[in-house]
């Protein structure tokens, strides 16, 4: 078999081993985790599923927050993981899934400080899953995303719970960055529900305002298609690279869903995300 052969036989191969991955358990509609259900909490929903790629050593980590408007969602809903896992598990990524308690039992403060607590818990366990505690790289989408800026901005949030600063974090289309831009102008009910009717409340919910010095590398996506998102990313993102974090700003014309569910389909998109992770997780260093 020639060289030129060999490497097309092996790319057939990842490619029909990423489409399995795609399309295996839940009925089709997603991968199955190879340690579902483990614990960092007592709560019931304080559980996370880990997926990894056979083999794994010292692998990066994609940590995955869901969203769902504080109030519902799911770590192993459908649409939310597939793509993802279809592109880099292959790639000798770990993925980790995370469900938190929602509203009304705990609101977004203590979400956060839950989901600080699951990612803490992981990175102390990273070498059971193949993975390494360093390379922890912090994807939210929508209220996911808010949660996962709470503590990339948060003095105390991931420190408390014994995080290591992972080393980066993609916060996809949220428009809760500037709590208390939204809360005074025309909003959902849902955000009522989350941050209450107090003002005074509202600052201490809000990534933008919590901003007061250099973090790990963040990458911010927004929907171009939203009223709020974009405004919000552009200020979140000039008032971090002001403080010496190395912030990106990705605007696409992508939905609100289409944010999330498409990513790690083929597409431009999906390179920028990929560019960005692969370049955070110790440059240079192998993917497994």
């Amino acid at each position: 078999m020639t060289a030129e052969r060999a490497a097309k036989f092996i790319a057939s191969c990842l490619s029909c081993l990423a489409i399995g991955w795609a399309s295996a358990a839940s009925g089709g509609a997603g991968v199955a985790p190879t340690q579902p259900n483990v614990g960092y909490g007592g709560d019931p929903a304080e559980r996370f599923d880990v997926y990894t790629s056979p083999g794994a050593r010292n692998a990066p980590v994609l940590f995955f927050v869901h969203g769902g408007g504080w109030a519902r969602g799911d770590k192993a809903s459908p649409g939310r993981l597939d793509a993802k896992a279809a592109r880099w598990l292959p790639e000798g990524f770990v993925l980790i899934s995370v469900d938190y308690q929602l509203l009304p039992e705990a609101r977004p403060l203590g979400q956060a400080r839950a989901v600080a607590r699951a990612l803490a818990f992981a990175q102390a366990h990273a070498a059971q899953y193949g993975a390494d505690p360093r390379r922890f790289i912090v994807m939210g989408h929508s209220a996911g995303a808010h949660l996962a800026a709470l503590i990339a901005t948060s003095q105390s949030i991931g420190e408390d719970a014994g995080v290591i600063a992972p080393a980066a974090y993609v916060l996809l289309d949220t428009a809760a960055l500037d709590v208390a831009a939204v809360m005074r102008s025309r909003h959902l009910h849902l955000y009522d529900r989350a941050f209450g009717t107090d003002p005074g409340q509202w600052a201490g919910q809000s990534p933008t305002a919590l901003l007061a010095g250099a973090g790990p590398p963040m990458l911010v996506v927004c929907s171009t298609r939203r009223r709020v998102s974009c405004p919000e990313a552009r200020a979140f993102v000039a008032k971090a690279k002001a403080l010496g974090t190395q912030a990106t700003l990705l605007e696409e014309d992508l939905s609100h869903a289409e944010i999330n569910r498409r990513l790690g389909e083929p597409s431009s998109y999906t390179d920028a995300v990929d560019a960005f992770m692969r370049g955070s997780v110790t440059p240079g260093a192998p993917m497994r």
